[in-house]
């Protein structure tokens, strides 16, 4: 394959998981370019099981969805990070919990990390040296930079609910 036909890689935390599988919003477009191919979406197992057990915990009536995006969509799994590695790095980000997945990120040599996590997102000295690894974007930025979204496109979906769309929907919202 030819250096300009590289897909981007992109690995997407598990509240982008969470958030994209339980609300027709911004990240569910994400895993929706990702289920399309428009991108490599990069998983570690850590992130897998912090989304299902959210959905088991919050909202158990979207797990199977979730199961059946796994098994639908060709993502790269890397590895997690081990104790030792996420103990060597525990400046990363802010908040402690998030070192493994900032390190899956960048172990796997992602070109995104997208994440509505403001531990990983705000653009200050606690993610300072994450930012030198990474780019860490929202999934509404990825939409709009990389995805090539509009204003008008991603102001459509903003508030969207379920009841906008049909849950088997396979318009190509946004992406026209």
């Amino acid at each position: 394959m030819a250096g300009s036909d590289k897909r981007v890689r992109a690995l997407t935390d598990a509240n982008v998981l969470f958030s994209g599988t339980a609300f027709p919003r911004w990240p569910r477009e994400v895993l929706r370019h990702a289920a399309a191919g428009d991108y490599q979406l990069v998983l570690c197992p850590l992130v897998i099981e912090q989304a299902r057990r959210n959905l088991r915990k919050r909202y158990p009536k979207y797990l199977d969805r979730f199961e059946e995006f796994l098994q639908a969509v060709d993502y790269e799994l890397v590895a997690d990070p081990t104790l030792e590695d996420i103990e060597a790095n525990q400046n990363l980000v802010r908040d402690l919990s998030d070192v493994a997945v900032a390190l899956a990120a960048i172990v796997a040599k992602a070109d995104y990390l997208v994440s509505e996590d403001k531990d990983f997102t705000v653009q200050d000295e606690t993610t300072a040296e994450l930012r030198r690894h990474i780019k860490v974007t929202l999934s509404g930025t990825f939409l709009r930079e990389v995805m090539g979204w509009t204003s008008e496109q991603l102001e459509a979906i903003r508030y969207r609910t379920w009841s906008d769309i049909s849950e088997e929907s396979t318009e190509e919202t946004g992406t026209e």
